[in-house]
């Protein structure tokens, strides 16, 4: 089925997950003008609710489109020898300290052309939507120069413009300058870290390039106080904020990133008590990250239970990037959250709808309901968990963008019978 957005679509006797609990009964949903214009049971709904409707499909289980809110997709190269390397016994911040690392993967980036870096960040992004993508968050920080990091969120921001070779998706772009230390910068971190807040995040602001601001605040990469300086100029600029926070020690960096009002703190394996009561005082939405911790076989699990107990947003993300998650199926990251951390099926499945989305500050999508925007996924399967349950590719019926279904397996059915 081929639609253009505007027009009045109905599906009905539909499974509905709404981004954060499956709904007791079957239902009729209506779209219409890029969101969502009824929503009904089935006991109760009426033909002409929906008169003028295009039938969209029957059955199958509804879901927000899922939001990937932490992503590395824009990079040169490839870092498939320091997956042999930790394999032989390296750790991941041996590498690191050794130039590899981030530090390999901005060589490589600093060589590729605009052009070249969206080419291949295209592919790994079109493998996405098929499993169910609708809204992306891409980071920079593989630049660390001016230059570089705004030529990494140039690209990620064409790749959301089908007008300009893109895909049907939304894109939030972060800049990461304050990822790692470029090495013409070695010794120097307060050197580098003013460039960042003087030249950088002004430069990103000045052109519109990037909507938040984020920092790697650990011991391989930067101090709290150093985070800071980040955090104020992010402020000043009017962009907000997220940080890379307790992966693999406690040094605060999520109780900073909670005064100032971050959106997320992401990964937090060494989170304590404190760091989780500072994100729940903020509404700092706490991001899990099980492809890392799968890929680094890393040990320390996130402190779940406190998440819980404090009231915590959890939300979910691939942190598809060359190094520590080369993973790029989001819908893998619910098996793993389920399986790693314990997250049951409910929660994971709303770590990458209204959670997800919550992690972006976008509080018009993540969710199914009217007035809504209408980026919907219809998967075939009877039940939410299913898609935690079995990691298999091909479940995606249908994938809806602002209102406009962009992938319909059931009509490709139909066209081989």
């Amino acid at each position: 089925m081929s639609t253009q957005s505007g027009q009045r679509l109905l599906w009905r006797e539909v499974t509905v997950f709404d981004g954060l609990q499956t709904l007791p009964q079957s239902m009729a949903v209506c779209v219409e003008g890029g969101r969502i214009a009824g929503l009904w049971p089935m006991a109760e709904f009426d033909p002409a609710q929906a008169a003028g409707s295009i039938d969209a499909g029957r059955g199958g289980l509804m879901t927000p489109g899922l939001v990937d809110c932490h992503t590395h997709l824009v990079f040169g190269g490839n870092r498939a020898d320091e997956f042999a390397q930790r394999l032989e016994g390296a750790s991941y911040a041996d590498i690191a300290r050794a130039g590899g690392g981030i530090l390999s993967t901005v060589r490589a980036t600093r060589a590729a052309s605009e052009d070249a870096l969206f080419e291949a960040a295209r592919p790994r992004l079109q493998a996405m939507l098929a499993d169910g993508l609708t809204t992306v968050e891409i980071k920079s920080g593989y630049g660390l120069t001016v230059a570089d990091e705004l030529k990494m969120l140039r690209v990620a921001r064409r790749l959301g413009r089908p007008e300009e070779g893109g895909l049907p998706l939304r894109v939030v772009t972060t800049l990461l300058g304050a990822h790692a230390l470029p090495p013409e910068f070695a010794g120097a971190s307060d050197a580098y870290i003013e460039l960042v807040c003087d030249e950088m995040i002004p430069a990103a602001a000045e052109e519109g390039l990037a909507d938040a601001v984020d920092v790697f605040c650990e011991g391989i990469a930067f101090s709290p106080a150093q985070c800071e300086r980040v955090f104020a100029a992010a402020h000043r600029h009017g962009l907000a904020r997220k940080a890379h926070a307790e992966q693999l020690s406690n040094l605060g960096g999520a109780a900073l990133a909670a005064r100032f009002g971050a959106l997320s703190a992401d990964h937090l394996e060494f989170l304590d008590e404190a760091g989780v009561q500072a994100l729940a005082a903020a509404g700092t939405v706490a991001t899990l990250l099980p492809g890392a911790f799968h890929t680094l076989r890393e040990t320390r699990l996130p402190p779940l239970e406190l998440l819980r107990r404090h009231g915590v947003p959890i939300a979910l993300a691939t942190d598809a990037n060359p190094g520590s998650s080369p993973l790029f199926m989001p819908t893998l990251m619910l098996n793993l959250a389920c399986t790693l951390f314990r997250l049951t099926p409910r929660e994971a499945l709303a770590g990458m709808t209204a959670h997800g989305a919550r992690a972006l500050g976008l509080a018009d999508t993540g969710r199914i309901a009217v007035g809504r925007r209408a980026d919907l996924c219809v998967w075939d399967v009877g039940q939410a968990a299913e898609l935690a349950y079995a990691v298999q590719p091909g479940r995606l019926r249908q994938r809806v963008f602002d209102g406009r279904i962009t992938h319909d397996r059931s009509q490709e059915r139909t066209d081989e019978r």
